[in-house]
C-alpha cells in the first residue's frame, strides 16, 4: 500500500474525524473546491498557456459533420476529434443503453492525417460498440439540449443574443452520456497516461478536458449554424454569454461503484481536501479584506443557488434552506468583531446548522485561502494496493473491526430492511442498477457494494475462532473472507478510510455517492431527477479558449448570470 505522506507543518493540523467526515449524507452535500479536477486543469491550462485551434472544420450548413483541435502542451501534440451527426428525435437517449447520439469525440495523441481520420470515423460513432487504440486517450459522447440550443440558434441567427433568464434554466447546450478512460476499448491504460501523458497525469484531468472542449464545440456549433442559417443578419454569442454556458452531464449509478471499489484513492481525495481545510482554519488570516471577501463569496453562493432551476421538490428545499441558513451565519459574523480564527466560524456553525450550511462554509473558506493549500494537488494521486498482513492475530484483527469498524458492526441485518437492496450489473451494456433483495431475481448475482456486511461476517466468523490463530491460517479456511480482511488491514491505516453507510438498506440514498463524486470533478448545479440518477452543469462560468494567454485567474466558483449591464443586446 502506498499512503499519503503529511506535508512537514501538517502532523499537527486539526482534521475532522472520519466519523464526521464520512457519513454518506454528508459526502452527499459536499460542494466544488480550488482542487476539484476542472478547476485544476483550467488552472494548468492558463498558466501554461496551452495552444487550442481547430485545424479541420468540415461542416455542412447545420452543423453536422467533423471537426480536429489540435493541442499543443508544454510537453506534446494532442488531437481532439468530434464528430456530430443529425439523429432522429426519437433516438435521442442520455442512458448508457442509448446506441445513437449527437455527438461522439476522441481525444488522442499526436496528429490525426486523413488515414487516421477514417480509422476514427469507423469507431468512434460507435463507442462500446467500436475499437479504438492505445493513441487513444479518452472516449465521450454528448446530446443536444435540443429546445435550448435551437433557441440560442434561432435568436443568434436573428441578431439576437439568447435571454440571461432563459439561459439560467439550463445553462448548457449539449450534455454528456459518458465518458470513457483508463483502457477501456482498446484506449491507453492509467499507468500509460500517468507516464506517458504529464499534461494528464492527475486524476480524470483527460475526462474533464473532453468535457471542456466539447463545451467549447457546441458553443463554436451554434454561432456557425446561425450564421450559415442567416448570414445577414446572424451574430455570434457574445464572450460573457459563452462563460456563463456551460456542459450539462447526466450521472447515474454507473459512478457509484468507484467510490466503493477504491477506497484507497477516495481516502486520499478526501483526505486532502480536509488537509486544506483545516490549513485554512490555522492559517487562513482573519482581517477587514478577508471578511469582506467573504461576503462577497457568500452572496454569489447565495445567488448561484438561488438561480438553480429544478423540477426536484427537495433539492428546491434544499436550496432555499441553504440561502437562508448562510444568510444566518453571515448576520452572526457581522457581530463577531473579535474573531480572530476561522475556526470560531465553523464551531458555531456545527453547533447551529445542518450539513448543507456546515459544507458550503467550509466550500466557501476553501475558495477564501487556495494559497494555504494549493501545494497539495499532487497528492491527489495515490497507488493503490491492498495488502493482506498474514501474521496478525484474530484477536489482533477483532479489536481492528471493532475500533475502526464500529459503524458497520452497528448495522442490523438482521431485519428484511437491513438487506433491502442489491446492486447488480444488468447483462444490457453492464448499467450498474439496483434490486429490491426479498421481491426481485437476481440477488445472487449482485456486485460488490456492501462493505458493512462483510465486515459484519468475517467479524463473527473471527470470534468464533480462537484468537490466536493467525490471519493466513483463518482466510486458508474461509477464503470467501480474504479481500474483506486484505480490505479491512489496508484501510485501517487510512485516517478516513471507508464510507460509513451500509448501502445494502432498502432506503439507501445512492445520489449522495453521485454528489461526492462530482464534487471532486468540480461539478455544480444539481438537478436530481430521482434517488439513482442527478443532471447538473460542468465548466459553467469558466475560462473559454479565446481566453488562454489573457487571464490566470481562477474566479469561476459558484456561477452566475452575467451582469445584464455588461452583456451587450
Amino acid at each position: 500500500m502506498v499512503m499519503r505522506v503529511p506535508h512537514i507543518g501538517d502532523e499537527s493540523l486539526d482534521l475532522r474525524p472520519a466519523s464526521i467526515v464520512m457519513n454518506l449524507a454528508r459526502l452527499g452535500t459536499l460542494y466544488p473546491y480550488p482542487l476539484s479536477f476542472m478547476r485544476s486543469l483550467v488552472r494548468r491550462i492558463l498558466r501554461e498557456a496551452w495552444e487550442i485551434k481547430r485545424v479541420r472544420t468540415a461542416l455542412c450548413d447545420g452543423g453536422f459533420g467533423d471537426v480536429v483541435y489540435e493541442i499543443q502542451t508544454p510537453n506534446a501534440l494532442f488531437s481532439y476529434v468530434v464528430f456530430a451527426k443529425y439523429i432522429d428525435p426519437d433516438r435521442r437517449s442520455d442512458r448508457v443503453i442509448a446506441d445513437d447520439w449527437d455527438l461522439t469525440v476522441t481525444l488522442c495523441e499526436g496528429r490525426v492525417d486523413a488515414e487516421r481520420l477514417e480509422f476514427l470515423r469507423a469507431n468512434v460513432p460507435l463507442q462500446e460498440n467500436g475499437r479504438v487504440d492505445a493513441s487513444c486517450i479518452v472516449l465521450s459522447r454528448a446530446n443536444k439540449s435540443v429546445r435550448n440550443f435551437d433557441y440560442v440558434v434561432d435568436g443568434l441567427a436573428r441578431g439576437e443574443q439568447p435571454d440571461l433568464d432563459h439561459m439560467a434554466k439550463v445553462g448548457y447546450l449539449y450534455r454528456t452520456t459518458a465518458v470513457y478512460g483508463s483502457g477501456k476499448f482498446g484506449m491507453a491504460d492509467w499507468n500509460k497516461v500517468r507516464e506517458a501523458y504529464p499534461d494528464f497525469a492527475r486524476p480524470f484531468a483527460a475526462e474533464m478536458f473532453s468535457c471542456f472542449l466539447i463545451r467549447d464545440f457546441s458553443l463554436f456549433q451554434a454561432d456557425y449554424v446561425a450564421q450559415r442559417r442567416a448570414p445577414d443578419t446572424a451574430v455570434a454569442m457574445t464572450p460573457e454569454i459563452k462563460r456563463y454556458v456551460g456542459i450539462g452531464n447526466a450521472t447515474g449509478l454507473g459512478m457509484a461503484p468507484f467510490l466503493i471499489h477504491h477506497p484507497l484513492l477516495i481516502n486520499n481525495w478526501i483526505e486532502v481536501r480536509e488537509t486544506a481545510l483545516a490549513r485554512v482554519k490555522r492559517d487562513g488570516e482573519v482581517t477587514a479584506k478577508t471578511r469582506g471577501d467573504l461576503s462577497c463569496l457568500a452572496e454569489k453562493a447565495q445567488m448561484h443557488l438561488s438561480q438553480i432551476t429544478t423540477d426536484n421538490a427537495d433539492q428546491n428545499e434544499i436550496n432555499r434552506t441553504a440561502v437562508r441558513d448562510l444568510t444566518a451565519v453571515m448576520a452572526w459574523l457581522q457581530t463577531q468583531d473579535k474573531l480572530e480564527k476561522w475556526t470560531q466560524l465553523t464551531d458555531y456553525v456545527a453547533a447551529h446548522f445542518g450539513h448543507e450550511a456546515q459544507e458550503i462554509v467550509n466550500a466557501l473558506l476553501l475558495e477564501l485561502h487556495p494559497e494555504t493549500f494549493t501545494d497539495l494537488e499532487p497528492d491527489l494521486s495515490i497507488e493503490e494496493r491492498y495488502d493482506l498482513v498474514p501474521h496478525m492475530r484474530l484477536s489482533d484483527l477483532a479489536a481492528v473491526i471493532e475500533d475502526k469498524y464500529r459503524w458497520a458492526l452497528a448495522v442490523d441485518f438482521s431485519t428484511d430492511a437491513g438487506l433491502g437492496t442489491f446492486w447488480y450489473r444488468s447483462v444490457e451494456k453492464q448499467e450498474p442498477r439496483l434490486g429490491q433483495s426479498h421481491k426481485e431475481p437476481g440477488y445472487r448475482r449482485q456486485m460488490f457494494m456492501g462493505v458493512a456486511y462483510q465486515v459484519r461476517r468475517a467479524y463473527d466468523d473471527i470470534l468464533a475462532r480462537n484468537g490466536d490463530m493467525t490471519t493466513a491460517e483463518f482466510v486458508l479456511a474461509h477464503p470467501e473472507h480474504r479481500a474483506i480482511i486484505r480490505r479491512i488491514q489496508t484501510m485501517a491505516q487510512t485516517r478516513y478510510g471507508e464510507i460509513q453507510a451500509n448501502l445494502l438498506d432498502a432506503d439507501v440514498l445512492p445520489i449522495h455517492l453521485l454528489r461526492c463524486k462530482l464534487s471532486f470533478f468540480g461539478v455544480g448545479k444539481f438537478d436530481p431527477r430521482s434517488r439513482l440518477w442527478v443532471r447538473n452543469t460542468m465548466f459553467q462560468g469558466a475560462p473559454l479558449i479565446r481566453d488562454i494567454g489573457q487571464m490566470t485567474d481562477d474566479i469561476w466558483c459558484f456561477p452566475i448570470k452575467p451582469d445584464a449591464d455588461v452583456v451587450p443586446a
